[in-house]
């Protein structure tokens, strides 16, 4: 595939590189550039000054508030920000209930919530997992019950991510109970500050607080707050997790990591390290042009469906193989978890500077091929409607 940029791109790649140098929030870029996990505020400041040059809706239609972008303007939008280390977008509000929400939502609905979104006035998060449904989500509990005007919730999820941070979830409630387990459930969207949720911390395995379990005990709900018709969640939910898995791929942030790994392994000289990161990039390079192509698609009026899957699966094998390949030439460094030598202002990092979160991001990363649907899944998806099996 060859990539030809017009002069109106060329312009257009200018413009975001102008904002990276100059607009995007110095202590946020400094927090990236030496790995420091970023607060609340940090994100909120970034997705902010996003919002402020109007791109926050970057994949939405003109007609609802977005840029109305080309493919080769989001390509060229998510590489350069991908290249320059900056944090992905949040997708819960722009790539994922904002989609659903002008899709699917009453007028009324666009009204109140989209431009909350494209300002980032709202944190949202997702409520779709459950104790014993997570990839079979069908299977799901949390019931909501239809009082006058309102409907009581009763039940829980979890790995909700950055639950702590939200101000608004959506999710996935039983409203029926029928035979077909994917029939009855409908797509409602919660205040996080009403009465009866409570937020609990999950600590994963790196000994980050990243997702949390969300209860909620006889939460009142108003049934304006139900997104199209009683029932129908299901189909809601299969398409923002399209939206979803095709944001996971995550190929401009795996090329600058692998451009970092490229020079490490080079350093380190060692033949079979560097030939496993060349077979990683000849896969990145793949993922990349299978991107482009479904980016191409959407253009022309497509939806994203088992090609998002496709994505998927590679995108967090590749971004797991990766991280894999830091721990490699970190070699006996990697062993040094999870911290530093000596104490205090004396403490400093064991072996050279990557090797100290080597580790760390090779354990959290080992959820990327689980969440928005399992690799295992994805593959019952794309047998289902690519072979018709």
């Amino acid at each position: 595939m060859e990539i030809n940029f017009t002069d109106a791109d060329i312009k257009f790649r200018d413009e975001v590189r102008a904002y990276l140098k100059n607009d995007y929030p110095a202590h946020v870029r400094d927090k990236q550039n030496n790995g420091i996990e970023l607060t609340k505020q940090d994100m909120i400041d970034y997705h902010k000054s996003i919002s402020a040059k109007g791109w926050m809706g970057y994949n939405w239609p003109e007609e609802y508030g977005g840029t109305g972008w080309s493919s080769t303007q989001i390509y060229i939008f998510q590489t350069e920000f991908g290249l320059a280390g900056c944090p992905p977008l949040l997708a819960f509000g722009v790539s994922m209930v904002g989609p659903v929400i002008y899709t699917f939502g009453n007028d009324e609905q666009k009204a109140k919530y989209l431009p909350d979104i494209l300002n980032f006035d709202t944190w949202w998060c997702q409520g779709y997992s459950e104790p014993g449904s997570g990839s079979d989500l069908a299977s799901l509990k949390t019931k909501a019950v239809k009082d006058g005007d309102d409907y009581i919730i009763n039940g829980s999820k979890t790995w909700t991510t950055l639950a702590q941070n939200a101000d608004w979830i959506f999710c996935l409630v039983r409203t029926e109970t029928t035979q077909i387990k994917q029939e009855g459930i409908s797509f409602i969207l919660i205040d996080m500050k009403t009465p009866g949720i409570e937020v609990k911390p999950i600590i994963t395995i790196d000994g980050e607080h990243e997702v949390n379990s969300v209860f909620f005990t006889d939460v009142r709900v108003p049934a304006e707050n139900l997104i199209g018709e009683e029932g129908k969640g299901w189909t809601y939910a299969k398409f923002l997790l399209a939206h979803e898995r095709f944001g996971i791929a995550g190929v401009a942030n795996s090329k600058r990591s692998l451009n970092t790994l490229k020079g490490i392994v080079k350093e380190l000289d060692n033949e079979e390290l560097a030939r496993k990161v060349a077979n990683l990039e000849i896969n990145l390079s793949s993922l990349e042009f299978t991107e482009l192509r479904l980016l191409s698609a959407l253009e022309n009026g497509a939806h994203p469906g088992a090609e998002s899957s496709i994505l998927k699966i590679r995108g967090t094998e590749i971004q797991q193989e990766l991280t894999e390949l830091f721990v490699e030439a970190a070699g006996e460094y990697a062993l040094i978890y999870p911290g530093p030598h000596g104490h205090g202002d004396n403490a400093k990092p064991a072996g050279p500077e990557y090797a100290a979160q080597s580790v760390s991001k090779y354990l959290n990363m080992r959820k990327t091929s689980i969440y928005g649907g399992s690799n295992e899944i994805q593959k019952n998806i794309i047998s289902k409607h690519v072979l018709g099996v």
